[in-house]
């Protein structure tokens, strides 16, 4: 007796994730060419996906932060500040390759103003405050409204705390951790129907013509992108590592960045990050804690974003492009998003 063949959807089941994201992301994209009406219901299965990884987000990194802190032996490397300064690093060089892109292909934009009201922060002493507001706020609001600073700021409180408690707790705390992973891994596993969704339904929506109109604003954005990704970070790799970076970079950029780039989330995809922190091997004490903060504060592609629009911008209002204003353009992005604000570059400059 010969064995049936495989069904299409077994096939699809025994595939590797990321080619399963791949075939989500080609069939939205078709299904938003030749059925844009049936492509727009699927708004639906995106936004399930995407409230789903950001719902798991802050329980999970509240979890992990508060296990890993708790079960952390005494004198054990936890190599935060290096990868502090490589953020600082990658940010920084991210804005300078926007700037000079923006200078050698000025973007131009047709910006509505009317019925605008934006009040920029007062100072640098209303930001800080912003700031410490946030770490101390009240840990359950900080729980429903994602305020990963206040979330890591109660969740190394409370590891510090259960350090001195008995080894019994501190099993708990483990096992609770591995639980809230268990639920991460599920919501995962939708990662292709959330993508399909989110293709499918935004590539409806705003239509094909309309990323025609923004062509050469997306080209320098991706353009930016595409060369921080493939040659500014692999520089660094290399720099920190002295061996080939690229298995590792497109190892991250397949499994990483292509969830990132359609969720629009850096909370949202806090819980892929960790799973591949833990694939990768990488030490949990390390990845628990950084990689929420990078989440919470800023990264390359946000950088990129900020200063591209800003210079276009200031295109658009005829502002003249001092090396001041420049300079500040490259050196805001890395610090603005700390307390969830932009700052204006002119108001810096």
């Amino acid at each position: 007796m010969t064995a049936s063949s495989p069904s299409l959807l077994q096939r699809l089941k025994n595939l590797s994730l990321v080619a399963q994201i791949l075939i989500g992301l080609i069939a939205g994209i078709a299904l938003a060419m030749f059925a844009p009406q049936v492509a727009k219901d699927t708004a639906f299965i995106g936004k399930v996906f995407v409230s789903a990884l950001k719902a798991v987000a802050p329980i999970l990194v509240f979890v992990l932060v508060m296990a890993s802190i708790a079960n952390h032996k005494h004198g054990q490397e936890t190599h935060i500040r290096p990868i502090l300064f490589l953020y600082l690093l990658g940010t920084f060089a991210a804005a300078v390759v926007a700037v000079i892109a923006s200078m050698a292909f000025p973007s131009h934009l047709v910006l509505s103003t009317e019925n605008v009201a934006v009040t920029a922060p007062g100072g640098i002493g209303e930001v800080l405050q912003s700031l410490l507001l946030s770490v101390v706020d009240n840990p359950v609001k900080a729980l429903i409204e994602a305020n990963f600073i206040g979330i890591l700021a109660w969740a190394i409180g409370m590891g510090v705390a259960i350090r001195h408690a008995g080894d019994t707790t501190r099993e708990v705390l483990g096992d609770l951790s591995n639980g809230v992973t268990l639920i991460v891994r599920v919501v995962i596993r939708f990662a292709p129907l959330g993508i399909f969704g989110l293709v499918a339904s935004t590539l409806a929506t705003s239509g094909f013509g309309a990323l025609i109109g923004y062509a050469h604003l997306l080209a320098v954005l991706l353009g930016c992108m595409l060369f921080v990704a493939l040659v500014m970070n692999p520089l660094i790799v290399f720099w920190k590592l002295r061996r080939n970076p690229y298995p590792l970079t497109l190892k991250c950029l397949r499994e990483s960045g292509i969830t990132a780039f359609f969720t629009r989330s850096s909370a949202a995809n806090i819980p892929v990050n960790l799973e591949l922190s833990k694939r990768l091997g990488l030490h949990e004490d390390t990845y628990s804690v950084s990689i929420p903060l990078g989440a919470t504060i800023n990264m390359a592609g946000a950088a990129i974003t900020i200063t591209v629009l800003t210079l276009a911008a200031c295109i658009h209002w005829v502002l003249p492009w001092t090396f001041r204003r420049r300079f500040c353009s490259a050196l805001s992005p890395p610090f603005a998003p700390v307390a969830r604000r932009v700052w204006r570059v002119d108001r810096c400059c």
